[in-house]
Formats: C-alpha cells, sequence, structure tokens
C-alpha cells in the first residue's frame, strides 16, 4: 500500500469520529441556548442578594443552604453563629468557613499594614453611633477602645481555637462576609455544573460564563454623589466582568460634618478617627470577591497612593477608583490593565 493509500485510509477512519464530533458538539450548543437563565432574590447579612444562572433545574434551595452555612459561620447579628460564640468567649471550635475567612483577613491585614482590621468593630460602633446622636467619641474613649483593637491580638492556635490577648475583643467579618458568601454560592453553583452565572450580595458580585443575552456579564459601578435620594442607577462606569469577582467600598454614602470638615464612616484601625482623604469609592476586581471586598475596605483606609503601591504588588488584582480633586469635581484612576473591560 503506498503512502498516499494509506493516507486516504486514515482519513476514511476520521471522518466518522470527526462528524459526530461536529455533531455532538452542536446539540451541546443548542441545548445550553435552550436552558433558561433563572432568578433567585432574597435578603441576608443584612442586604438583598440577586442571582441569575443558566439551568434546567432550579437551584433555590442549594443557593438558601449556601447563604445559611455563611450566615451561621460569620454573622455577628446571627445569636447562634461561630462568630458570635467566639465574641462570647465560648470555647468553640471554628468552622471550615470561619477558618478559611480568618486566615485571608489575617494575609490582608498584613499586605495593607493594617489598613483592613476585623477587630475594629468597636470604634466603628463608636462612631456609628455619635452620627445618630451628634455625641462624638473624645480622643479618651478613642483611645480606650483602641485598647481592643488590632488584628495581631487575636490568633488560632494549633488545636484550632480562637485566641485573644484581651477577652473583650470583638471580631467582625461584616467588611468581608459579603464577598465571601458570594463566593460560597458561586462554589455552590460550579459543583452542580453551571457555567453561566452571576451571584450579587450588596453589591458584590462574582460572574462566570456569558449572561442570558450571550455577552459578557456588565457590571455597573454607582456615581458618588452626596444626594441621599440618588439612584443607584446613576452609574459612573460599566465594566465587562467575566470570569471574576468584584466588590465596591465607597463614603459616599455615610459621613457627617463637623466644624466645617467632612468625616466618612470608614474608620483607620490605626488612629480611632474616620479617614480624611480624597478617595470616594473604591473598586477591586480580585480572582475572588472575598478578596476583592477586603481591599476595597482596606483601599478606603489607605487613600490612592496607598492603594496604588499595594496594586503594584499584586498583579492578579485590578482597581477603579473614584477620587475628589481639590477644586471639588470627581477624578478617576484605574489599572492600566482593566482598560479593556471598560464599556463606557
Amino acid at each position: 500500500m503506498t503512502t498516499d493509500e494509506k493516507r486516504k485510509k486514515k482519513l476514511l477512519w476520521q471522518l466518522p469520529l470527526l462528524t459526530l464530533l461536529i455533531v455532538g458538539t452542536v446539540i451541546i450548543v443548542r441545548q445550553q441556548q435552550s436552558m433558561p437563565y433563572r432568578e433567585a432574590k432574597g435578603f441576608i447579612f443584612g442586604t438583598t442578594y440577586s442571582i441569575s444562572y443558566q439551568a434546567d433545574a432550579d437551584y433555590s434551595q442549594e443557593i438558601v443552604n449556601s447563604l445559611e452555612r455563611v450566615d451561621n459561620s460569620l454573622s455577628m447579628f446571627n445569636d447562634k453563629s461561630v462568630v458570635t460564640a467566639i465574641n462570647n468567649n465560648e470555647n468553640m471550635k471554628p468552622d471550615e468557613l470561619f477558618s478559611e475567612v480568618f486566615r485571608l483577613a489575617m494575609i490582608v491585614s498584613n499586605e495593607t499594614d493594617g489598613a483592613f482590621d476585623i477587630t475594629v468593630a468597636p470604634l466603628v460602633n463608636a462612631w456609628g453611633f455619635g452620627y445618630k446622636t451628634g455625641i462624638m467619641p473624645d480622643k479618651h474613649a478613642v483611645d480606650s477602645l483602641l485598647q481592643l483593637v488590632g488584628y495581631t491580638k487575636v490568633t488560632v492556635g494549633a488545636d484550632g481555637l480562637v485566641s485573644k490577648s484581651d477577652p473583650r475583643i470583638t471580631l467582625d467579618f461584616s467588611a468581608i462576609a459579603k464577598g465571601y458568601g458570594t463566593d460560597v454560592v458561586a462554589r455552590t453553583l460550579d459543583s452542580l455544573g453551571v457555567s453561566n452565572y452571576m451571584v450579587e450580595i450588596g453589591g458584590e458580585v462574582v460572574t462566570r460564563g456569558i449572561s442570558s443575552k450571550r455577552l459578557p456579564w456588565k457590571i455597573g459601578v454607582t456615581k458618588p454623589t452626596d444626594d441621599t435620594l440618588a439612584l443607584q442607577t446613576d452609574l459612573q462606569t460599566v465594566l465587562n466582568v467575566t470570569d471574576r469577582a468584584m466588590a465596591t467600598s465607597g463614603n459616599y454614602r455615610n459621613y457627617y460634618y463637623r466644624n466645617g470638615l467632612k468625616y466618612a464612616h470608614t474608620i483607620d484601625p490605626k488612629t480611632g478617627m474616620p479617614v480624611q482623604h480624597t478617595l470616594l469609592s473604591a473598586t477591586v476586581l480580585a480572582p475572588s470577591c472575598a478578596t476583592a471586598d477586603a481591599y476595597a475596605t482596606a483601599f478606603m483606609v489607605m487613600g490612592v497612593d496607598k492603594a496604588k503601591a499595594v496594586l503594584d504588588r499584586h498583579p492578579e488584582m485590578m482597581a477603579y477608583f473614584i477620587y475628589s480633586t481639590p477644586d471639588g469635581e470627581n477624578a478617576v484612576w484605574f489599572s492600566p490593565s482593566l482598560k479593556e473591560k471598560l464599556s463606557e
């Protein structure tokens, strides 16, 4: 048999296989296109959630179960949660969710020189109470509370138990729990074989695949404004976000004026005081939403310049900052690698 005859014979064997592969691919694509996009909405962690996913089956219960697992571990407002037990100094070994978030929180705290700190709750509460009553904590009160703040004052031992340098120290995961909850739901959908979805909890987002419009998911960044009546649909920009997580933190909704100065709700864990700098909003894109959530919070404490230095060390993250200029106008800075994702 000549070489040409061998090639022809080989091709004849390959053609049916190739045809079968093409037909199978067409069938799979058509099945995927015919699958409906489903919606799941509700209330969790003191905020709303909205989830869109493409699947033949309804996975609403699986989604709720995932959210409840996070709530039962990390919510300070859940009397039976793991974090509540630890804050009450009960001898409880944390579950896997608590341990995972605690480890990530410590990493972000180290990377941001303590700008992110899960022990800052007493100061946040003190200033928040002041917002409502008009009586702000004085220096003595702040100094006293600072004794109970500091991420290095909390550790997890080899036995898995949490150790606090002072039993009055409390842990608050509110600046990372929404992002983590978003990740947990995304993992659940991944495990169920869902390849196209958007999970959003309180503005924190994880996306995979494409939307029902057969296009990349588009996520808006809200325009910072002091107008409390402004709609959330008043957007600064829209980002094409696919297979990424995104979180935003901002000072423009919660603030007060005193002696002509504007004080934001973000508290610097080191000084115990509300931050005063030009950064109005920090949007972070990262491989996980918990990471994006934590760094967005840290960046609001650090300000633009220090945040840029952190981003230089972490090319896996991208950020979109909105800040105020000396003349009172809003300006924008974003990671160069984010430019192709802008949908303006």
